[in-house]
């Protein structure tokens, strides 16, 4: 349907360079939200975060309650007890990602599996529109969903905290901080997803090399010795965001900006290697 008011927009006569961009933009929101796999995966998302939020806000409790009979623990607890309610709303979040993530690698890898691309490709022959309206699209929607899920969690968290004693300021800065430096981060996946899928063109492939890179790789770099993948571990995405959220950051660490620097990095280049090969492979 979104593919024939596409060609319909176009002018009579002569081929020309496809229609505007906004039409572009708002047939790809329609593509978007019509995918049974849209709904699935965006579902999924907000109870993985609800879910990891209450748990986490159960097993917080649990805990204080148990260390009241072990004063060394406890006073422990209680030092850090703020920076570990004001993370329960995103505690969720490395799960988020790779749902998010799978997500925008469908979303380009089955216009290539279903044949969708050269319809799509047909009507904006110039790809690079098609391309960056589905990356708008994925990333707005990493974000709110993310930072929706994240306020549902802390609802959700709110009164399992409350019953043991505890509570979590969404008004500190460090919460607004994690709010929202978590929807970047997840809209930054998804744009490393969606481009991973625009170069492979392989949904399966896509997803593994999404879930090697956040998951497999982290947990290698730290088993294996050496200063090497200690000091390349603090390059990693993962690492990236929990220096960025991070308020004291340990002996070594980078800056905020370069983590932010970094961070653009692994989204610029895979985005602009998915642009140009895009332009260049045929369909």
């Amino acid at each position: 349907m979104s593919t024939a008011a596409l060609q319909s927009s176009r002018p009579h006569g002569p081929a020309g360079p496809g229609p505007s961009f906004l039409r572009v933009l708002n047939s790809e929101f329609i593509k978007f939200r019509t995918l049974l796999s849209t709904l699935v995966l965006v579902g999924s998302t907000v109870l993985v975060m609800v879910g990891f939020a209450a748990l986490n806000a159960w097993g917080i409790g649990q805990f204080s309650e148990a260390s009241r009979n072990d004063p060394q623990a406890g006073a422990a607890f209680a030092a850090q007890g703020a920076d570990l309610t004001a993370g329960i709303p995103t505690s969720g979040i490395a799960f988020a990602q790779l749902i998010i993530g799978s997500l925008a690698v469908l979303l380009m890898s089955s216009e290539f599996t279903t044949g969708m691309a050269r319809s799509t490709f047909s009507a904006v022959p110039k790809r690079t529109p098609a391309f960056v309206a589905k990356l708008l699209v994925v990333t707005a929607c990493a974000f709110v969903v993310t930072v929706a899920s994240s306020l549902l969690a802390y609802a959700a968290a709110s009164p399992i905290l409350d019953h043991y004693g505890f509570d979590i300021d969404l008004g500190s800065d460090h919460s607004r901080r994690l709010l929202l430096v978590s929807g970047v981060y997840v809209a930054a996946v998804a744009a490393i997803g969606m481009s991973l899928g625009t170069l492979l063109r392989n949904s399966a492939g896509g997803i593994m090399s999404l879930v090697g890179l956040f998951f497999v790789v982290p947990i290698a770099f730290q088993l294996i010795p050496g200063e090497f993948f200690a000091e390349a571990r603090k390059y990693l995405p993962d690492s990236l965001f929990e220096r960025i959220v991070t308020a004291a950051p340990a002996e070594g660490a980078l800056e905020v900006w370069q983590a932010w620097t970094w961070l653009g990095v692994w989204v610029a280049v895979p985005v602009a290697a998915a642009m140009i090969v895009l332009k260049k492979r045929d369909v």
